[in-house]
């Protein structure tokens, strides 16, 4: 485990130029109360003033150094939402555009300490988040695909940042030991449980493991963000397994 992408960072950015303008467009003309289905307790409208808050504070860490306290600034009065995370993405896109991924930066893994980190972290957290107020101003759940590298890569920033990382940082202890293989499409990871801890990697397809999950590439990456139903993605083998997986996964990314 490396913390590297799998996708190519230039994509990245491509992609997160694309999401946050499809995230700010979500709001437009929609009741900011309206629930959001799979994160218990938000609503449409807190959900892009999160992001908002969260573009602000990565540059406000990016430019000075030192992680911020507490969240930046709401929308001011008269500022709409859209407006709010629109102008919240802009400065995030010139900052990053402004430097290469490999050079460094302050995050929160310490296994990368680039811009890199931050291409890839707010590409998947917005689109999470962009389907999160679509869905909430659909009513209904959203088609969505993402595009198979973004997929891939989003899968396994699920599993070495959150699933290991994350955990290991609130040091879960697990009741059920073992390995789960997470199949999507034509990729395969090894998420591990012990009982001091989990861990991750990408995976040869005659790599032992003691249960299976599996879906299509898009279906995976939103069944590990908690963003589809357990039942789509297809359990084998000892599914106590692939239970715990969901459920720590639902801890870490919470």
């Amino acid at each position: 485990m490396t913390g590297r992408a799998l996708a190519d960072y230039g994509r990245l950015l491509e992609v997160l130029r694309a999401e946050g303008e499809l995230l700010a467009t979500s709001a437009l003309g929609t009741d900011p109360h309206l629930p959001v289905r799979y994160a218990a307790g938000m609503t449409l409208g807190e959900t892009v003033r999160h992001v908002g808050s969260v573009y602000r504070m990565v540059v406000a860490w990016l430019r000075s150094g030192v992680q911020p306290t507490r969240w930046q600034r709401a929308p001011v009065p008269g500022e709409s939402l859209v407006e709010y995370v629109r102008s919240g993405h802009r400065e995030l896109m010139a900052e990053l555009s402004a430097h290469d991924p490999a050079d460094a930066a302050p995050s929160w893994w310490p296994l990368d300490q680039t811009y890199g980190f931050w291409y890839r972290r707010l590409t998947h957290e917005t689109i999470v988040h962009r389907y999160d107020a679509q869905d909430a101003a659909a009513a209904m759940t959203v088609t969505m695909r993402v595009e198979d590298e973004i997929a891939f890569d989003g899968i396994d920033e699920a599993l070495s940042l959150w699933f290991t990382h994350r955990l290991g940082v609130l040091g879960v202890t697990n009741a059920w030991t073992g390995r789960v293989a997470v199949l999507a499409g034509r990729r395969r990871w090894i998420a591990q449980m012990t009982a001091t801890g989990t861990a991750s990697w990408q995976a040869e397809p005659d790599e032992p493991a003691d249960a299976t999950v599996s879906t299509d590439p898009t279906g995976m990456y939103l069944w590990l963000w908690g963003r589809r139903p357990y039942g789509t993605a297809t359990p084998d083998g000892d599914t106590v397994g692939v239970d715990q997986l969901w459920h720590l996964l639902r801890l870490a990314t919470r």
